[in-house]
């Protein structure tokens, strides 16, 4: 198994960040620093309770920002991590919206083969 990062820029408010994050496909939202979401003046739209793997429950505030990575770009839900939340995390909820998935075996981001229910008139 091995570590994965991809570097991309998130915006909002006029102001924007390069950050190079951890791809965390277990992880369901991804997470910004506490610095890098305060110079953005990124606002908590709504706050939200996690689970750590050791059973622990902590609530983190959520928002939205705008993300290019070299595979695509969109808004993004994301955690705002309080001080000591050093590590961003690109989780799944941005990999599906952006239509990429992690591909375990060559550990890059790819892009997600998209299906639409059967349509019928």
């Amino acid at each position: 198994m091995g570590i994965t990062y991809v570097t991309g820029t998130v915006s909002a408010n006029d102001r924007e960040s390069t950050v190079t994050f951890l791809v965390d496909s277990g992880s369901q939202y991804s997470l910004l620093p506490h610095d890098v979401w305060s110079a953005l003046n990124l606002v908590a739209q709504r706050s939200q309770q996690f689970s750590l793997a050791d059973g622990t429950v902590i609530e983190r505030h959520l928002s939205e920002c705008y993300l290019v990575l070299p595979q695509g770009h969109g808004h993004t839900p994301v955690i705002l991590g309080e001080p000591g939340d050093d590590q961003p995390l690109l989780g799944a909820l941005t990999l599906e919206t952006f239509a990429l998935m992690l591909n375990p075996f060559s550990r890059q981001l790819q892009p997600m083969r998209v299906l639409l229910p059967s349509i019928t008139a």
